[in-house]
């Protein structure tokens, strides 16, 4: 057994790990807290496509650890996690350096997996990381400038090709996004902005195929054909090949080709391959924990977000989800410490929020109202906004987002742009957006009460005509 003295170690800076230790830093937790993370700046990656498109800022969705850490007690260590063992309570790292543990955390995420596709890894781009995404956006940039200069219409239709592979989430926002996007910066450059075009590549015929979103499937179909252009569908397509300008992919017996001067993989994502070494139960490589997320054979080790799982009560790999998990692990790693027993903590699902162009999103509150169009976008960012890792960051760049949105700022700016309005009019659709949400989440979350309360005024009569609750 080791020594109490050392620290409590978190392996994994995304929301599950970064969160665990915020919460332990704020609660006070009498132990030494070290974080582990190859990267030195934290992806908030529900909010990368506004990184993409310049709707925020680096300094608001991609900041440094060392930034959102300081003033903490934890101690952050920039380093790529080589060898775990359990029994010895010890981790090693990359540089050599070894760290024994009390208790462990297990945050490390997941890696994008492509499938031992021929070419994939070699051409088609990643979307989970700050880093990615601003590769991604000099990628898209570099070819708009090569078409506008060549006389070559072949050339410049490849060019002016994106494919995006797999239409999950993070697939269906990034098209949305770039079908609105694309066009605006073409534009800009003095191109014609019809040329662009967008696939959404997809094995099968369905999209959000078993996602949480999937009740969702009509407004996102609608909202991909209303794009600056709209989304082209490429389903049934099993992708077998992937090449510096285009996708091999196999349709109705058929092997055909999508011609691509862009290619961004979305298709999938693979627990952390280190945690199929470690010699406890797992499912498809998701460590099995108990409800309270500690690892039964290894109590002192806990596991959250995309390399756990509850059997009985699994939970979707959503920000929502690993946020509470990191709240919860803090608060029974200070019952440990205080000599208690740990208790489930219960994950409330309070929607799903997802982005569906510029300046427009859809808002599932508790999966029973959507709010729709500027409202729902506005809703989704102050959402996340408020989930930010610290908060000093979160009031700031909370306040810089409310000031661009009433002002305009950090807009690319086109006459072809969608939802393009003077700054009062933002400032209109801003406190519109927040009226009419106010009371739908109270109706959703508290129908009774919502009746009760407000029936003599008329509201609920009103709203029940505007949005007809679900039945």
């Amino acid at each position: 057994m080791q020594p109490a003295s050392n620290p409590t170690v978190i392996l994994g800076g995304g929301f599950a790990g970064l969160f665990t230790a915020l919460h332990l830093s704020q609660q006070n937790y009498t132990h030494p807290i070290i974080l582990i993370e190859q990267r030195d700046r934290f992806s908030f990656k529900p909010l990368l496509y506004e990184l993409l498109s310049g709707e925020l800022h680096s300094e608001q969705v991609y900041p440094r650890y060392k930034e959102l850490l300081a003033g903490s007690s934890v101690n952050f260590v920039q380093d790529t996690v080589e060898f775990i063992d359990l029994d010895q309570r010890q981790v090693t790292l990359d540089s050599g350096k070894v760290f024994r543990y009390s208790h462990l955390v297990l945050a490390l995420g997941s890696k994008t997996t492509y499938f031992n596709t021929p070419g994939a890894a070699e051409y088609a781009m990643p979307f989970t990381s700050g880093e990615q995404v601003i590769a991604l956006r000099k990628h898209l940039r570099h070819r708009l400038h090569e078409a506008i200069q060549t006389d070559d219409s072949a050339k410049r239709r490849l060019l002016l090709t994106v494919a995006i592979i797999g239409a999950g989430p993070a697939g269906i926002e990034l098209a949305c996004t770039l079908a609105d996007l694309l066009p605006i910066w073409y534009d800009e450059l003095g191109g014609d902005a019809a040329e662009i075009r967008v696939f959404l590549v997809n094995r099968s015929r369905e999209i959000l195929k078993g996602d949480v979103n999937s009740h969702l499937r009509c407004t996102v179909q609608t909202a991909l054909k209303n794009r600056v252009v709209p989304v082209d569908f490429l389903f049934d397509a099993a992708v077998s090949k992937i090449q510096a300008d285009g996708i091999e992919y196999q349709k109705q017996d058929k092997t055909q080709i999508l011609q691509a001067g862009t290619i961004v993989w979305t298709a999938g994502t693979a627990p952390n391959p280190l945690l199929m070494e470690l010699a406890v139960p797992h499912n498809r490589g998701r460590l099995l924990v108990t409800p309270t997320l500690q690892i039964p054979e290894f109590p002192e080790v806990f596991a959250a977000g995309d390399c756990a799982t509850d059997a009985e009560n699994p939970q979707p790999p959503t920000a929502q989800v690993a946020y509470q998990q990191g709240k919860a692990i803090a608060v029974n790693l200070k019952r440990m410490r205080e000599g208690k027993l740990t208790v489930p903590m219960p994950i409330s699902m309070r929607g799903t929020l997802m982005k569906l162009g510029l300046n427009e999103s859809v808002a599932n509150l508790f999966n029973k109202v959507q709010i729709k169009g500027q409202p729902g976008h506005l809703i989704r960012q102050g959402t996340y906004l408020e989930l930010l890792p610290n908060p000093a960051h979160n009031h700031k760049v909370t306040a810089e987002w409310l000031t661009d949105e009433l002002f305009q700022r950090h807009r690319p700016v086109s006459h072809m742009q969608l939802g393009q309005t003077h700054w009062l009019s933002g400032a209109i659709a801003l406190m519109a957006g927040l009226i009419l949400a106010s009371p739908l989440i109270w109706r959703a979350a508290q129908p009774i009460q919502f009746q009760q309360s407000l029936g003599w005024t008329g509201v609920p009569s009103l709203l029940n005509q505007l949005t007809p609750p679900p039945r």
